[in-house]
């Protein structure tokens, strides 16, 4: 090694940068691009589609609605600890999550998680209607057909089961307390 402009051996005065240096270099700059990825671009909080009333599909689930894997938002995480990260759809309102505890949905499980979905409906002030009743309730079309089931989470937005009857994007018309948000979800073949 030639001694560098400071009199250090092989330091070159930051003329010459080495191959372990390009290799760290292009390391960094890469996981720089990656890193990104793990976080929605939506900001916490706002609705991670705005899906229109009949949503185009997507090539990697064929549904409107994105699973997001980034922080839930504020109003959503009470009972989690830290920043939970957990995959989740907003409503394309924003007003309601479904946080997927049974990731990903599907048919006919025998073993493993079940299809539990936490539903968290943005607080409130007031209700729109407060004649209305408090129970959530679902009413799921199977994208492309006439099949169409109806599903209810007693006492409004919380924990649930919701199976459904085949695989398949399944948009989701959810009503609760005056309020009605829609979402699609998928759900596979086990």
């Amino acid at each position: 090694m030639v001694p560098g402009a400071n009199g250090v051996s092989g330091y070159d005065g930051g003329r010459e940068m080495g191959s372990w240096g390009r290799v760290l270099l292009g390391s960094a700059v890469l996981l720089a691009a990656c890193t990104t990825t793990g976080r929605s671009a939506t900001p916490v909080g706002a609705p991670a589609t705005t899906a229109p009333a009949n949503p185009p599909a997507s090539a990697a689930s064929g549904c409107g609605s994105r699973v997001e894997t980034g922080v839930l938002p504020d109003w959503a995480d009470a009972g989690f600890s830290g920043e939970a990260r957990i995959p989740h759809v907003f409503g394309a309102k924003g007003e309601i999550v479904a946080v997927l505890f049974g990731h990903p949905l599907a048919l006919g499980r025998d073993e493993g998680p079940t299809n539990k979905i936490l539903w968290v409906a943005k607080p409130a002030a007031t209700s729109p209607d407060p004649a209305s009743p408090a129970t959530l309730a679902i009413t799921a079309t199977l994208d492309g057909t006439d099949t169409r089931v109806t599903r209810e989470v007693a006492g409004g937005p919380g924990p649930s089961i919701i199976d459904l009857p085949r695989a398949g994007c399944w948009h989701l018309e959810l009503h609760w307390s005056g309020h009605t948000d829609t979402m699609d979800l998928v759900y596979a073949e086990d």
